[in-house]
């Protein structure tokens, strides 16, 4: 058993099913509310769950001022990037998860079967994608 550290937007349905996939695999999950996390006091440690990926990708592509054009991830740098998702955490891209040291941006099912291992792999389905028919009526911001 692993536990795991799992900053998540309450209610949010794509985070409910990673968890139960977490649980089902024997993993032991701490919620966190990424919302209510105080940030601020500790940018440093909300970059290093980014570490591996860029910049474009530290995002939530679902938060509104993403979906409405006003802020275009591939135009903006890692420090702006930290301060934008500072000032508005809607912008993180979820979950951000943690075992000891090791920290991840996200819900790549492949990843997280070679990071901790996961119960019925096989599935190979989309963790991050919003299920909803028609996505414009997804609440995954």
């Amino acid at each position: 058993m692993t536990e795991v550290v799992f900053y998540q937007k309450p209610g949010c349905a794509g985070n409910a099913r990673q968890k139960k996939l977490l649980k089902q695999s024997g993993h032991k999950v701490i919620e966190k509310d990424l919302l209510t996390e105080n940030w601020r006091d500790k940018p440093d440690f909300l970059r290093q769950f980014f570490a591996q990926l860029p910049v474009a990708d530290w995002f939530n592509r679902n938060a509104p001022t993403i979906k409405n054009g006003a802020i275009k991830p591939e135009t903006v740098s890692a420090e702006q990037a930290i301060e934008l998702m500072l000032e508005q955490p809607l912008l993180i891209r979820r979950p951000l998860m943690q075992v000891g040291e090791d920290k991840v941006a996200g819900f790549d099912q492949q990843q997280v079967n070679e990071w901790i291992g996961l119960a019925d792999y096989s599935e190979q389905t989309d963790m991050e994608a919003c299920r909803q028919a028609d996505a414009s009526q997804c609440r995954h911001d």
